[in-house]
């Protein structure tokens, strides 16, 4: 693949975008995830056309964003029409159209990204994301689950692991970017908490308070992703930590673990650390193997692997590997980061840029080249 062909094409495809209707800055935006998707596929399946493989991806990317961003003003534009006084009910019609998604008849991940689509205001291309699938099968999943339903009486709700599995996913897609998307989320799970008393219902609250407590940290000037270990601690909102933690303890108490309340567990070690270096590895590993015992899920033996690497050392991290996927995203990430703490720098700079290629955000891919840039240079005489 030809990256000098992707840059002169950039501008062009900018102004065709433009032309179309787009502003500058989201056409600019769009072109960057266009971008980074043909990074992906060129390599393997180079488009006859790049010039016109581009700008259709770039259109769609852009088309995703606004319908998101109409999305998003919607939901602002309804909390402004609220009435500033009186008596306030205990739920609401967001929170019953959940329910009403997560319908019977579906199975649990239809429903999940009928409801994130229809009332959560993602675009398809953000859940499939969220699910780790391409965005054609995302796609076909929404339409089946759509056609499933229609013409039938919307009167029997779904399942309330469902409806919270959705107002997960609609939570980290807020975290990541949307705070509004993260506020609304919290708002339906306090109004979940209230009615229905459920300790993983808890559970899943204690561990947005926790995680939103750190949210200001986050980011650096221009969006420049923060590490865990390298946030201001400062900055984190300790009132949220503190509400989270009574959560937790609280659902914990009742001994019904679940896999929210086993993540919130982890999250409070993280925040009950006064720095990086206080944090109770060993402690978050035995919350790990909880966690994989509940889901069985690759993303949590990916992440627990890193943890192991904390707790046992480096080559304890890799080893943990041995058994997770190398397709799942940020696997070589975590490889490069356990390879730079066991000391082989030549190995852990060609894995970040490695990772870097492969970077489902412009802000993440710009952090990788970074660090592959800052390990080149510890190798420099």
């Amino acid at each position: 693949m030809n990256e000098s062909l992707l840059r002169e094409l950039v501008p062009a495809v900018i102004g065709v975008l433009v032309r179309r209707g787009a502003d500058f800055a989201s056409a600019e935006d769009a072109v960057q995830e266009a971008l980074l998707r043909a990074l992906e596929i060129w390599p393997d399946d180079p488009p006859r056309d790049p010039k016109a493989w581009l700008v259709t991806a770039a259109w769609h990317r852009f088309l995703d964003a606004a319908r998101a961003e109409a999305s998003r003003r919607g939901r602002e534009l309804a909390v402004e029409v609220e009435p500033p006084a009186g008596p306030a009910p205990a739920t609401d019609d967001t929170l019953r159209l959940y329910f009403l998604c997560a319908h019977p008849t579906l199975p649990p991940a239809s429903a999940v990204a009928l409801t994130l689509r229809a009332v959560g205001g993602l675009t398809t291309r953000q859940i499939a994301a969220a699910h780790l699938v391409p965005e054609a099968t995302m796609a076909q999943r929404i339409s089946r689950a759509k056609r499933r339903i229609a013409g039938l009486p919307l009167d029997q709700p779904g399942d309330l692991a469902t409806v919270l599995r959705v107002v997960y996913l609609v939570f980290n897609e807020g975290y990541g970017g949307d705070v509004d998307l993260a506020a609304e989320a919290i708002r339906l799970t306090r109004q979940l908490a209230a009615l229905t008393g459920e300790p993983e219902v808890a559970g899943l609250l204690a561990l947005m308070l926790l995680h939103h407590a750190r949210r200001a940290s986050r980011t650096g000037p221009g969006g420049r992703l923060v590490p865990l270990a390298e946030q201001d601690r400062s900055h984190w909102d300790t009132g949220l930590i503190a509400e989270g933690v009574t959560i937790l303890q609280t659902a914990l108490a009742r001994d019904r673990l679940g896999e929210y309340q086993a993540q919130a567990a982890i999250a409070a070690l993280h925040a009950d650390a006064r720095s990086a270096c206080e944090t109770d590895w060993v402690q978050i590993v035995e919350w790990y193997d909880e966690l994989l015992r509940l889901t069985g899920s690759p993303v949590v033996r990916l992440n627990r692997a890193v943890a192991v690497g904390e707790a046992d050392g480096p080559r304890a991290g890799l080893a943990a590997l041995a058994g997770v996927d190398p397709g799942l995203p940020r696997y070589t990430a975590v490889t490069a980061y356990l390879h730079e703490r066991a000391g082989d720098l030549a190995r852990a700079a060609e894995l970040y840029a490695e990772a870097s290629h492969a970077a489902a955000s412009v802000p993440e891919r710009d952090h990788l080249t970074r660090e592959a840039a800052r390990v080149r240079q510890l190798l420099r005489p």
